[in-house]
């Protein structure tokens, strides 16, 4: 399967936490892959979707909720002063839409703020690992259920 998202929904029942932090029918959650911020999620539609427009009403009334809820809970989890929201869905094998819920960190210098924010995601960024990305799924998850 060509896309990343879809592949990983796919196999839903057997993802480990940092890849299902929460679902409903709709959207499931997920901590972001190569990058350097712990706590920096992904969420994503269940079904395949490459353009915001393609989104289906239903899709659409609960994006906001989400992304505030996810928010709110990272927030408590990191200890971040706020939270970025973005989506590209640019990146060759992640054409699916998904929506990135960054915490930024108090004191985070300038030079990493706003969408620079993005610079060293990737191979050459030192990663959160697959552990601490459990970790604060989990943490994350049980604030989501509070």
């Amino acid at each position: 399967m060509d896309c990343y998202s879809c592949a990983r929904e796919a196999e839903s029942a057997e993802l480990p936490p940092r890849e299902r932090v929460a679902t409903d029918d709709l959207w499931r959650a997920a901590h972001a892959i190569d990058v350097d911020v712990p706590g920096w999620l992904v969420l994503v539609p269940r079904r395949h979707v490459t353009s915001i427009a393609a989104l289906t009403d239903a899709e659409a009334a609960a994006l906001g909720s989400w992304q505030v809820r996810l928010s709110r809970a990272v927030q408590r989890v990191v200890g971040c002063e706020k939270t970025y929201v973005a989506q590209f869905a640019e990146s060759t094998g992640f054409t699916h839409v998904y929506f990135h819920i960054i915490p930024r960190a108090n004191g985070l210098p300038a030079d990493r703020r706003g969408p620079r924010i993005f610079g060293p995601a990737g191979a050459d960024a030192q990663q959160v690992s697959p552990t601490e990305m459990d970790e604060i799924a989990q943490l994350v998850a049980r604030e989501l259920a509070d």
